[in-house]
Parts: structure tokens; C-alpha cells; sequence
């Protein structure tokens, strides 16, 4: 039993060790780069009285902390959202999108955006969209009375294109010299425009919908059965169902609300962390937790990086992650 333990327990403290080492790594790289040691003294320089200079107190604790806090959150959020999902709807092609949270959360940005609001006026309009395509998509799904996991996936759908329709329709009416270039690239995803009030607006939302899914992590694994089997456990499935669907709408509408539509981290992350912890939820969703913020922290690293100019997230997530999936699924057959 202990060497069945002992691996165990050392894989759980490496995927939760290992979002703040690589966050330590990756804060000190940039234009302006920092030794992994150096990075350190300046993050604890408030508390240690270390001297630092201005330029390195600017970099690392203004414009460099909140990127990698916002990278760490909407990793670990789109990874469980994803993870939450697929189980929910028994589907490993499901992601955060399944319900039109992040088709209406781009909606209400970009109509933010022609209005040409703040960063919190865009942050608080996408957040309301969300929220509000999944409460459409909700009352669609409803037939006498009732909602069935088919007809809520064939809604989402629906309501999804129709928000991408309407985004469409919003980016021919904007201003082709001003506005259209500002809405094309927020809409690629970008960690950008992180800032501390930006974090106090949306990660509650995302603390809180991680922390439902991480604590309902093993009861996922119920939500395959049929609503007999899961009466005679003692669970109510349709409540369940419910908590999964708000928890992670949530979270999407959160990260898509702060950073744009960021695509394959909801369906990526967690068919790895099942390769790697198996198909228990239990097991899965906290590597989820990990393996996103870890995957995430490590795009957006190289996307203001590598080259002179930002590359914006979605495109290099699409890059790495596609070849990646394509893989995967030569290793395992589609087979999870």
C-alpha cells in the first residue's frame, strides 16, 4: 500500500508545486529579464525591505505579477470549465463553449468596445452576456419542463451562433481605422490589459467556480449515469447538473470577460491530465487545475516574448495545441 501511496502523493505535490515554480520563472522573463533569484528578491521586497530599483519594482510587481496571476487563474478555469463539461455531458469534445458562454461574453465586449467603454465597463458588459447566453440557452433547452442533456448541448450550439453571428454583424458596422482593429484583436485573446482592479472584478468568479468543481470533483464521475442510478445513490442529478453548468459559466465568462476568447485549453488540458491520472475525476481535475495554469503561464509567457510585437494567445494555443491533440489521439485511439 505505501509504494502505491508514495508515488501517488509525490505526483499530487509536483502538479501543485508546480504552477508557482514555473510562475517564478516565467515573471523574470521578457525584454527586460530577470535571474530566477533576483525575480524573487523583488517580488519580497515589500516584505523584506530588499532594495530594488524602480524599473524592476515596475516590471515584476505592477505589470508582470497581475499578467501571471491572470494566466495562473484563466488556465486553471478554462482546464476544470473543460473538464467539467465533458463529464457532464459525457462528451471528450465538450468545452467551455458548449453553451455559448464565450460566443455571448465576445458579444458583450464588443459591443463595449464600439462604445468604447473602460476596461471594467468591457470586463462587467462581457460578464453579463455570458451569463446571459447561458440563461437563454437554459430556457431554450426546456421541453415541458424539463431539460435534457441533448437538447441543452443542441441549444448551446444555437445560441453560441447566434452571438457569433452577431459579433460578426457588429465588427462590419465598426469603424474600420479605430475601433474594428481594437475588437479583431481582443477577440484573438490577450493577457494584456491585466491590471490588480481587473483581478478584484473577476477572479472571484473563478476562485469560486474552481473550488465548486475541485470540491464536487468525485461526485463528475456520477453525472454519466442515468437519473434511476444516480436517485439511488442519494444524488440529485438535476441539481448537480445545474451547480456544474453555473460553476463553470462562471469561470468562462469570467476569463473571457478579462482576456478574450482563448481556444484548446478547455479541451486540451483535460484529456492530458486523464492520460496521466486516468478517468477519475477525483484524480483528474486537480491535475486539470495544474496542467492549465502551468499551460497558460508558459503560452503567455512566449506570446509577449518572443517577438518585438504581442502574439496574441489563441493563435499559439492553436499552433502547439492542435499537433499536440492530434497526437494524443494516435496515442490513445480517442480512447480516454
Amino acid at each position: 500500500m505505501r509504494s502505491v501511496n508514495k508515488p501517488h502523493r509525490l505526483i499530487c505535490v509536483f502538479l501543485w508545486v508546480a504552477p508557482l515554480l514555473v510562475a517564478l520563472f516565467c515573471i523574470g522573463i521578457g525584454r527586460y529579464s530577470l535571474s530566477f533569484g533576483r525575480t524573487v528578491e523583488v517580488l519580497f521586497s515589500p516584505l523584506s525591505g530588499e532594495a530594488v530599483t524602480a524599473m524592476e519594482h515596475s516590471v515584476v510587481l505592477n505589470i508582470r505579477l497581475p499578467r501571471i496571476l491572470l494566466a495562473i487563474g484563466c488556465g486553471a478555469a478554462l482546464s476544470a470549465s473543460g473538464a467539467a463539461f465533458q463529464s457532464l455531458f459525457n462528451n471528450p469534445l465538450a468545452t467551455p463553449d458548449t453553451l455559448g458562454v464565450s460566443s455571448g461574453a465576445s458579444c458583450g465586449a464588443v459591443i463595449a468596445l464600439m462604445l468604447k467603454m473602460n476596461l471594467i465597463g468591457v470586463q462587467l458588459t462581457a460578464l453579463l452576456f455570458g451569463l446571459g447566453a447561458v440563461a437563454l440557452t437554459w430556457s431554450i433547452s426546456k421541453v415541458r419542463g424539463r431539460n435534457s442533456i441533448i437538447m441543452i448541448v443542441l441549444s448551446g450550439m444555437v445560441v453560441s451562433a447566434l452571438f457569433e453571428a452577431f459579433v460578426s454583424l457588429l465588427k462590419y458596422m465598426a469603424d474600420p481605422e479605430e475601433v474594428l482593429p481594437t475588437i479583431t484583436y481582443w477577440l484573438m485573446g490577450s493577457l494584456s490589459n491585466s491590471s490588480y482592479l481587473s483581478l478584484i472584478l473577476g477572479m472571484p468568479m473563478i476562485f469560486t467556480g474552481v473550488l465548486i468543481v475541485f470540491l464536487l470533483r468525485w461526485r463528475l464521475n456520477i453525472l454519466a449515469l442515468s437519473e434511476d442510478e444516480a436517485k439511488s445513490m442519494g444524488l440529485n442529478l438535476k441539481a448537480m447538473r445545474l451547480l456544474v453548468i453555473v460553476a463553470a459559466t462562471m469561470m468562462t465568462a469570467s476569463c473571457v470577460s478579462m482576456c478574450g476568447k482563448i481556444g484548446w485549453v478547455g479541451l486540451l488540458i483535460p484529456h492530458i491530465a486523464r492520460m496521466l491520472r486516468g478517468g477519475n475525476n477525483q484524480y483528474a481535475v486537480p491535475a486539470c487545475i495544474s496542467l492549465g495554469a502551468v499551460f497558460t503561464l508558459l503560452i503567455d509567457t512566449a506570446s509577449r516574448s518572443m517577438t518585438a510585437a504581442e502574439i496574441p494567445v489563441s493563435i499559439l494555443t492553436a499552433i502547439i495545441g492542435a499537433p499536440v491533440f492530434i497526437s494524443l489521439l494516435r496515442k490513445t485511439g480517442g480512447v480516454q
